[in-house]
C-alpha cells in the first residue's frame, strides 16, 4: 500500500472550499504559480480540469505536466490526490 503524505491526508479529509492550488498533493509554490497564471489558481479549477478529462488519472497527469512543468511524481500525487478526494465527496 503507498503511503500518503499529510499534505495529501488533509487535502482529502474534508471539503474542498475555496482553497488555493498550492493546497494540493504535490503542488508546491513554483507550480502553483504556473498553474495561477494560466487561470487555474484553485483546486476546485483544477478539479474541473480532472472531471473534464473524466477522472482519468493518466490523461491528467499528462495534463498537469504539460500545463505547469510537474514532474511524473509531482502531477501523480496531485492526480491521485483529486482522485481520493472525489471518492470521498462526489
Amino acid at each position: 500500500m503507498s503511503t500518503t503524505t499529510q499534505k495529501h491526508r488533509d487535502f482529502v479529509g474534508e471539503p474542498m472550499g475555496d482553497k488555493g492550488v498550492t493546497a494540493l498533493s504535490g503542488i508546491g509554490d513554483t507550480l502553483g504559480r504556473k498553474l495561477a497564471e494560466q487561470g487555474f489558481d484553485k483546486a476546485y479549477v483544477v478539479l474541473g480540469q480532472f472531471l473534464l478529462l473524466k477522472k482519468d488519472t493518466e490523461m491528467f497527469t499528462e495534463w498537469l505536466k504539460d500545463a505547469s512543468g510537474a514532474n511524473s511524481r509531482q502531477a501523480g500525487s496531485c492526480a491521485q490526490c483529486l482522485k481520493d478526494w472525489c471518492d470521498a465527496f462526489l
